[in-house]
């Protein structure tokens, strides 16, 4: 039954009805917010972003639905229903990035209570609708079918304003935590601000006081929560570290951290990591390089081409080839960048390579830049992040390698850097299997003893019909760690890590992901 006309005397029936309409346009951008930020928070801390994506929207689905039914007997008190669900929303929504990452950082328990924070969520978003449409009918006499049509165009609209909002205003302007505070506050404000101005009469006082308080407090705990984020971020990321931070960064495209410790002799340990995983260790750090960059140097190298690398110390070592005429560095994030140019830790190790006139710095996704270029490279030297999700996962597949075969001079050489083939054998054959599928005829796979990784190996092709060599240049620079004894050890396989005959990995079947994810979850 609808209310008598003369409930909405000030605003009208129509100006009643816009409101419930525009609250559903905003409970509906400040729900998809939250789903966008536990994905994303998913993404970030554990690095599947589709099986991240998956649990979340599965569960806030299902969620969802069952919200729906539980809210059937809560529509004789539409309106108090209503407010108090989207107090409780408001605050939990709010919370949920803090409260995962608190999770995540202390109790190692993500996984589970990103589940639990989906199915509440999802519980009080699927309830909103069902108590709006009692509302609005209670508006205006109006069927079914039109007030259904009306409910769930503005609910979708809504949906495209935070779909939006989400990566191009809240993130940059706020960041993950603070984002999320800030939208459970425009959340509660607007369930109460809907109850009060449109409803208010149908309520008793202590109603009004009860749900106005709870307001009040909801909006105090985000508030707060707001003001201590950062030092809250500073701790929990540190729990996540064993050495001091010095250095962190959010970037669009991953977090920078760099710790430092020293030793009772007073050596230092500078260690980078992007979105938690160790890029490298000051202690150590040169056997990796060298093992990286030499061998594939072994030859003409007056034009070389870096994928990744952005930390500047693979650059260091070809910069030590005199005659090495241009050095072009690929890499994504302009972050990582600025800080090898300008952080003193990192100047100091990468010899400042970054001012080297040979050195052209390319800003841009290293698949995307592959795919369009037209110049050709003596040396590819491919140094990028692990293939645990599935942003990286398309730079070790067929097709990648395949593209980077027209990148190189008719007889130039392609060194991957490819994991650890002690901690995650299937991942490291699978990216020889994929060199191979791209039309690589002969791969030297060997590794080396790199003591903060572990045992890590690395992939050396040649874009001809012949096997490369595995060699030193004759000019190599004089080098710390390598020579040709270490090399020739280095094609050496242990009887349990031998070659293990795996399918190649593609764009449409990324399979060195679930090679990674299950490999890596054991350490």
């Amino acid at each position: 039954m609808s209310l008598p006309r003369r409930r909405f005397r000030w605003l009208g029936q129509r100006g009643a009805r816009a409101l419930v309409l525009m609250t559903v346009f905003v409970c509906a951008a400040c729900g998809l917010v939250y789903e966008l930020a536990l994905v994303a928070l998913g993404s970030y801390l554990i690095g599947d972003t589709v099986g991240q994506a998956s649990i979340v929207l599965s569960v806030m689905v299902f969620a969802m639905g069952l919200g729906a039914l539980l809210a059937k007997p809560l529509q004789r008190h539409a309106a108090v229903a209503f407010a108090l669900v989207e107090v409780a929303l408001a605050l939990l929504g709010g919370l949920s990035v803090l409260l995962l990452y608190a999770a995540f950082a202390w109790l190692n328990l993500y996984q589970p209570a990103l589940v639990v924070m989906a199915l509440v969520v999802g519980l009080l978003i699927g309830a909103e609708i069902p108590l709006l449409m009692v509302l609005l009918q209670d508006i205006r006499s109006q069927d079914a079918g039109s007030a259904v049509a009306d409910m769930f165009a503005a609910d979708y609209v809504g949906a495209l304003l935070g779909g939006l909002a989400f990566p191009f205003l809240l993130l940059p302007a706020f960041g993950q935590l603070q984002g999320a505070l800030v939208v459970g506050a425009v959340n509660a404000l607007a369930g109460l601000g809907l109850i009060l101005l449109v409803f208010r009469r149908r309520l008793r006082r202590r109603n009004i006081t009860g749900l106005t308080a709870a307001v009040v407090a909801v909006m105090v705990v985000l508030g707060v929560s707001f003001a201590f984020a950062d030092d809250f971020e500073v701790t929990a990321r540190q729990a996540l570290y064993d050495d001091p931070i010095v250095y962190a960064e959010q970037t669009p495209y991953q977090e920078i951290v760099i710790t430092e410790s020293f030793s009772l002799a007073g050596d230092s340990d500078v260690r980078l990591y992007l979105n938690g995983d160790l890029q490298f260790s000051s202690i150590d750090e040169y056997r990796y390089h060298e093992a990286l960059v030499h061998p594939a140097m072994a030859g003409t190298h007056r034009r070389v081409l870096v994928l990744g690398g952005g930390d500047g110390l693979a650059l260091r070592e070809i910069l030590r080839y005199p005659d090495t005429r241009q050095v072009t560095l690929v890499d994504l994030d302009p972050a990582i960048i600025d800080l090898a140019r300008h952080e003193p830790r990192l100047t100091t190790l990468n010899r400042n390579a970054f001012d080297d006139p040979r050195v052209r710095v390319v800003i841009a996704d290293a698949f995307s830049w592959v795919r369009d270029n037209t110049e050709q490279f003596d040396v590819v030297v491919v140094d990028l992040p692990d293939p645990d999700s599935t942003a990286t996962a398309k730079l070790y597949s067929v097709e990648f390698y395949g593209m980077l075969r027209r990148a190189l001079t008719p007889e130039g050489r392609l060194v991957v850097q490819s994991g650890s083939p002690y901690f995650a054998p299937r991942s490291y054959w699978c990216i020889e299997a994929s060199l191979r599928e791209a039309g690589y005829i002969g791969t030297v796979p060997y590794h080396v003893d790199v003591p903060s990784f572990g045992d890590w190996g690395f992939h050396l092709a040649v874009n001809g019909q012949s096997t490369p060599q595995l060699r030193l240049d004759p000019e190599a620079p004089s080098l710390s760690f390598l020579d040709e004894s270490v090399l020739e050890a280095a094609t050496v396989f242990p009887a349990d890590r031998r070659r293990v005959e795996v399918p190649p990995s593609t764009l449409m079947r990324p399979r060195i992901i679930e090679y990674a994810g299950d490999e890596w979850r054991h350490y």
